[in-house]
């Protein structure tokens, strides 16, 4: 096996800075949002964007199959964070999801979607010839499954979808057999029309209050759910009201939403409503430009990776944005039962800022290292 060094010399050339220029109109942007929906908050999320700008330029510069080596140790790193929250964790809101060691307190779930997407890009790298393999696909699906129940165990429904969809995704990228994959589709649309029916009977294993969350989804007008409807209701009535160019930042309108305090966790889970309502279509539209670019980028430097590690590392960081702004924007806009994500580089949190610029970083290493072509064929 060839021998990685810590760094390398790059050809500056291949350096992505239009990325690092999306990344960082995106955060200033919600820097100003968060601002807006909870000013006590502001000055940190303006440190986390700070050390997580640093964060990504040093990550950036480290050679990332370097990194990938120490995969069972960031695979294991992943599980032990995940361990102690069960055992050691912080209740908020009901949910176990944080550890705070002295005055830091940060959400492991977090950090462990960055280093499984990385333990994965190396897994499924050594496996790339027998991918399709039984064994193969059934050391995935336990090795994946570990980190999937201990989220879900915390109760956090939303980022072990989030997280399952990353798995299915780098799976697929690896060169999962299209056949495997009509096969699991042609399972899994009965499977979800009955699992729908089964809910609508409450005969799924589900807990009270996830059953109340997507009952109060299909059923918003239902008094008997108005209590747990009312926070996305009130989301997509402060969205619409912002019309085109919204209420403005910062605004003192007495027929904000956000103003009367009528939007929960808008620094957070709601922070594309405050987004609609003062920012208004346009705000939106431009988050959404935004989001989506930053993911055509990965995609794009994924195309021209060197190997199949790096490709995986740049598709998981776009799988991770994309899907989770999805769920994020179809949450707030009802589009989907009320689940609590963060908005990438938008909502306030430092764990997830900083997280996704080290995955960022990662990317960014990928397209330093990208195939030169020459002529009809390609080296690296």
């Amino acid at each position: 096996m060839r021998s990685h060094r810590f760094t390398k010399p790059y050809n500056w050339k291949n350096y992505k800075f239009g990325i690092v220029a999306l990344v960082g109109i995106l955060s200033i942007f919600g820097i100003l949002v968060v601002g807006s929906a909870k000013e006590s908050l502001q000055n940190k999320q303006i440190l986390g964007v700070v050390i997580g700008l640093a964060a990504m330029i040093i990550v950036s510069l480290i050679d990332y199959m370097w990194i990938i080596n120490f995969y069972w140790v960031l695979y294991i790193l992943s599980i032990i964070m995940l361990t102690a929250v069960k055992l050691f964790g912080e209740n908020v809101n009901g949910a176990t999801r944080w550890i705070k060691v002295g005055f830091i307190q940060f959400q492991p779930s977090e950090l462990a979607k960055i280093l499984l997407i990385i333990f994965f890009a190396k897994f499924l790298m050594e496996h790339e010839e027998d991918i399709n393999d039984k064994f193969t696909l059934l050391k995935y699906a336990v090795l994946a499954g570990i980190p999937l129940v201990l989220i879900v165990k915390e109760p956090d429904l939303s980022t072990t979808i989030a997280t399952t969809m990353i798995f299915i995704t780098l799976l697929f990228v690896a060169g999962l057999s299209y056949k495997i994959v009509a096969g699991v589709l042609a399972l899994g649309v009965p499977v979800g029309i009955i699992g729908v029916v089964l809910i609508m009977k409450q005969a799924l294993p589900l807990k009270p209050y996830q059953y109340k969350r997507i009952m109060s989804w299909l059923q918003p007008s239902n008094p008997a759910y108005a209590d747990d409807s009312y926070q996305q209701q009130n989301s997509i009535i402060a969205i619409g009201s912002g019309q085109l160019w919204g209420k403005g930042l910062n605004n003192s309108s007495i027929t904000s939403l956000k103003n009367g305090d009528f939007i929960s966790e808008p620094q957070t889970d709601f922070i594309f409503a405050v987004i609609g309502e003062e920012l208004g279509f346009i705000g939106c539209l431009v988050v959404i430009i935004l989001l989506l670019l930053i993911v055509f980028e990965c995609i794009l430097i994924a195309k021209n990776a060197k190997d199949l590690g790096g490709r995986l590392i740049c598709c998981g960081m776009a799988a991770l944005i994309g899907f989770q702004s999805f769920i994020n924007i179809c949450v707030t806009t009802g589009l989907m039962p009320n689940t609590g994500l963060p908005l990438p580089f938008v909502s306030y949190g430092l764990t997830s800022i900083m997280s996704l610029f080290i995955g960022l970083g990662m990317v960014l290493n990928v397209g330093l290292q990208a195939r030169k072509y020459h002529g009809l064929g390609d080296i690296d």
